[in-house]
């Protein structure tokens, strides 16, 4: 049952770490472009192919409020919504296209 249980904490990982867009990923493609390839404005970082830690790491601290200016405002927001499993999911699926 253990092993089950890991493996099912694992699956978002990969999942969508092969190229399918977790549901969340429409929210982020507002700023950040398809696939997070390209900001859709000037200043907005490009999320395809960041690392997965680092990602994690970013979206931890918006969440948190220990990041600040930019756009801190509006990403701790969005950051907000998103549960450990979406931001992992997320951070999988850019840090992999």
């Amino acid at each position: 049952m253990r092993h089950l249980l890991a493996c099912a904490l694992l699956l978002p990982s990969f999942v969508f770490a092969a190229g399918t867009a977790p549901p969340k990923a429409v929210v982020c493609q507002a700023c950040h472009g398809e696939g997070g390839a390209k900001g859709m404005m000037a200043g907005y970082p490009m999320l395809k192919g960041q690392d997965e830690q680092y990602l994690i790491n970013a979206m931890n601290a918006y969440k948190s409020g220990g990041r600040t200016g930019g756009m801190a405002a509006v990403m701790g927001g969005q950051a907000m919504g998103l549960s450990d499993a979406e931001i992992k999911a997320l951070a999988a699926y850019y840090s992999g296209q």
